[in-house]
């Protein structure tokens, strides 16, 4: 380093002068302010805290003006405005304790000068400087000031309380007296001290209540995103095989007509080349849906993990309900109606509520019993999921908790409804209307009157509030979406 840069490094450094110059501004908007700073309200007895204060107060004033006027010689009428500064400090420090403070250290400094005037050789009953009301009112109003300030703030009053009592103890000093400023210090600095943890522990339960709030409300956001992300990848199948069958049609079409106009060859051309378009576009999109593979083990059917798997349909159901069967769940299936072939998001929509369905009674309601019933009406589908009641408590659930929120989603996708509740003997019901027209069902519906009627084994379940709030009570609740 050059001479020049020591040079200039030396002379970007602050002086001394500047240095007391910003810790006498630190000190004077840390501690000369009027501000307000509010106790916190108790929350099982708001006023408690207060009622304490005040009563601590009213005996710092009885005892402060009997100290001051019979062992220290004060006129009886002065000792008392001393004494009333000491505990209107206590009081005034419930809202504003850098304040108080002032009050109380100031009433002090009167006080210990008023009794220094009245000292005799000889008595040496004096408590010199600090009285002991006079300390317990310190005590308090420190302890307020703590509990509301910043650490800085607070360890600032305690040491200009300490500096004080050096100063008139130690360096103004009297004859005659029982020192008190060791101990008035000492006490202080445990006041602080309990003060600032205190202040500190409640400072790290709010943020840690706000942190869970905030990674709570992330979670469920995550969970939405990666479950309309997974209906996304599985609906892209379905779009992409019509989209190639379009572009196989429109190029076989030609060949089909004996002498096609130019006209016609051209359009079916334009069509192609479209759908072919169209297909790259979703390639595209399903490259960047993919890249997270946001898919979670541990299925039932343990088919359905691979990226590129083709999309389920109920023609897999019964694969379904026999891997569960395996897994230690007794299921029947049951249909009604007249069973025919439904768009694909309808299909695979259903066999994704079956499969969260079966997934929760497995995880949530360990020993019950599950039954399958499919209802094929004329305008839709709709999905019924029973459970008997768990024969035993089930384990703690490691998921997410967002299962329902995947039923939701994909029912919501179809504007269909989805009803999940717990059953008056202790089962849970989760029924889904997937509709296969464009209607918006505003309730389930009723069978069609060609359809076999859905037996419904809980006569009960009718009477329970539709909808259900998020939270639905009963053996299970909401857990990982598949």
């Amino acid at each position: 380093m050059s001479r020049v840069d020591r040079v200039m490094r030396r002379g970007s450094r602050p002086s001394a002068g500047g240095r007391v110059e910003r810790a006498a501004r630190v000190l004077r908007d840390d501690l000369w302010t009027w501000r307000t700073d509010p106790l916190p309200p108790s929350v099982w007895l708001r006023w408690f805290p207060h009622g304490v204060v005040c009563l601590a107060a009213l005996g710092v004033l009885l005892g402060d003006a009997a100290q001051l006027g019979d062992n220290g010689r004060v006129d009886p009428g002065f000792a008392f405005l001393i004494a009333l500064a000491q505990a209107g400090a206590m009081v005034g420090a419930l809202w504003r304790p850098v304040a108080a403070w002032w009050l109380s250290l100031a009433a002090m400094l009167v006080g210990a000068f008023a009794v220094r005037v009245g000292m005799t050789a000889g008595d040496d009953r004096f408590t010199w400087p600090w009285t002991a009301a006079g300390i317990v009112a310190h005590l308090f109003v420190l302890l307020l000031l703590a509990l509301r300030v910043r650490s800085r703030v607070s360890v600032e009053a305690l040491a200009l309380t300490a500096l004080v009592t050096y100063v008139v103890q130690g360096l103004v000093g009297a004859s005659h007296y029982q020192a008190t400023g060791q101990l008035a210090v000492v006490l202080f600095a445990v006041v602080v001290l309990l003060g600032t943890a205190l202040r500190g522990r409640r400072e790290a339960r709010t943020q840690l209540a706000r942190q869970t709030s905030l990674t709570a409300e992330e979670r469920a956001r995550r969970t939405l995103l990666e479950e309309r992300s997974r209906i996304a990848r599985e609906l892209h199948d379905v779009v992409a095989h019509h989209m190639s069958v379009i572009s196989i049609q429109a190029q076989v079409a030609p060949h089909l007509v004996e002498n096609p106009s130019e006209e016609l060859k051209e359009n079916l051309t334009g069509i192609r080349e479209n759908a072919l378009e169209a297909l790259t576009e979703l390639r595209r999109v399903l490259g960047v849906l993919r890249s997270e593979h946001p898919d979670a083990p541990g299925r039932t059917d343990g088919d359905d993990t691979a990226p590129h798997a083709p999309q389920p349909t109920l023609d897999r159901l019964g694969s379904l309900v026999e891997n569960t069967r395996a897994a230690g769940l007794t299921v029947t299936t049951e249909i009604s109606g007249r069973p025919r072939a439904l768009p694909p998001g309808v299909e695979l929509s259903a066999y994704r509520i079956v499969q969260e369905a079966l997934s929760n009674v497995l995880r949530h309601a360990p020993g019950a019993t599950a039954r399958v019933h499919l209802t094929y009406l004329s305008t839709g589908l709709r999905v019924d999921v029973f459970n008997t009641r768990p024969e035993r408590a089930p384990a703690p659930s490691q998921g997410a908790g967002h299962g329902l929120l995947g039923m939701r989603e994909r029912v919501a996708m179809l504007d269909g409804s989805l009803r999940a509740h717990a059953l008056p003997d202790g089962g849970y019901q989760v029924a889904a209307f997937l509709p296969v027209d464009a209607t918006e069902p505003d309730a389930f519906p009723d069978p069609h009157p060609d359809a076999d009627a859905l037996p419904n084994p809980h006569p009960d379940a009718d009477a329970l509030p539709d909808p259900l709030p998020d939270a639905f009570p009963g053996p299970f609740s909401e857990d990982d979406t598949p």
